[in-house]
């Protein structure tokens, strides 16, 4: 079997990945543009704004930054020359979790060998992955404990979603549910929930079982919600729709990067591991997907229901000491907002509401999200 090293990270350092649609200016669908956009970039974002599997949409990378404060300044940097690209190209990035009105099946796949690989060996559960992400990455000092982490951390992710849903539509419909990203991404064979691992070992056996059976081809093809980083020594959160602005964003990031800082320290310090069913985790995440922040969760603890917003402000209150500590707390308080204002899925659905008109949703919103002071209508 191979061996797997965890590139450890000192502290709890952070890399950024934010997926963003591209869309025609004028008709507000889906443009497949990414290799018009990845021709046109200045050598300085070469291989920070990358391509995705399809060619309707961009993922923007931060580089590693030390707190919140610098992932903002890099993001918006990246996203604001983007943005200048996309004018001259009658493109808009568009911040959601999936188009409210393109269709899959005019999406074309990205001119990559590996891409054309996946979608031989996936077919249709690959071809409808047009849905746009935010995956955080956070510095972790052992492989061990970043097993750890992502065991720990598995009964917050539905909190994670929840506040991050922004995706009630798919293909011309409203789904019903407030994150339908998140049950595109569940139809694909290693994504989800991950498995129970104990510790690093049986994380790499898992890994080598899974190619050396020909489940996957290498380990890039682990999308699990949560999962180890072992070349950038991180744990990746992986759950969360994209929200609507680059502010929400950030929030986001602050609340995992503390979030993951606060389990990393009750491991340091011998912490017992409550367990947690996994099919309360289960249960957790389809309701948040299903109602966002008006969901009623199950506490993992005492089993009794609790509405997903009093769960979000009560762990953003518990993390206050440790955000300090990491220089985000203002970053986290945005969440405190967020848990008392409507969800970004609720807001498009409110929109459409007004409307009747999915374009006038994504031009609403392609308008509130943008860096570039020129619109500044917000949705809702």
């Amino acid at each position: 079997m191979s061996r797997l090293e965890f590139n450890a990270s000192p502290r709890q350092t952070l890399g950024v990945e934010v997926e963003l649609a591209l869309v025609d200016s004028k008709t507000m669908a889906l443009r497949n543009a990414n290799e018009q956009i990845l021709d046109r970039l200045p050598p300085h974002l070469v291989e920070k704004i990358k391509p995705e599997l399809m060619q309707s949409y961009v993922e923007v990378n931060s580089d590693i930054c030390q707190d919140v404060a610098e992932v903002e300044a890099d993001l918006r940097d990246k996203i604001a020359d983007l943005e200048e690209i996309c004018d001259d190209l009658g493109l808009r990035l568009y911040w959601s979790g999936t188009h409210p009105f393109s269709k899959w099946r005019d999406q074309e796949v990205t001119n990559n060998q590996r891409y054309h690989g996946l979608i031989n060996l996936l077919q249709d559960t690959a071809r409808q992955l047009i849905t746009f992400g935010l995956h955080v990455h956070v510095g972790i000092d052992s492989g061990d404990k970043a097993v750890m982490i992502c065991d720990r951390i598995m009964r917050h992710l539905p909190t994670l979603l929840a506040a991050s849903c922004n995706s009630p539509f798919w293909e011309g419909r409203i789904t019903g549910l407030s994150s339908w990203r998140s049950k595109v991404m569940d139809g694909l064979p290693t994504a989800g929930l991950p498995p129970l691992m104990r510790n690093w070992s049986e994380y790499v056996w898992l890994i080598n079982h899974l190619i050396e059976t020909g489940y996957i081809e290498s380990i890039r093809e682990i999308w699990w919600d949560v999962r180890p980083h072992h070349n950038f020594g991180t744990v990746e959160v992986r759950i969360c729709d994209i929200p609507g602005s680059l502010d929400d964003t950030l929030a986001l990031v602050a609340l995992i990067q503390s979030l993951v800082k606060s389990l990393s320290d009750q491991i340091d310090k011998g912490t017992y591991q409550h367990d947690c069913h996994p099919m309360m985790i289960r249960q957790n995440k389809w309701r948040a997907a299903r109602y966002g922040l008006e969901a009623k969760l199950v506490e993992s603890n005492a089993y009794h229901i609790q509405p997903a917003r009093e769960v979000l402000r009560d762990l953003v209150e518990q993390l206050r000491p440790v955000a300090a500590e990491l220089n985000c707390e203002s970053y986290l308080l945005r969440m405190i907002t967020l848990a008392e204002m409507p969800t970004w899925a609720q807001r498009q659905l409110k929109v459409f509401n007004e409307s009747l008109d999915p374009v006038e949703v994504v031009r609403r919103m392609t308008d509130a999200s943008r860096l570039h002071p020129t619109l500044d209508r917000y949705p809702g």
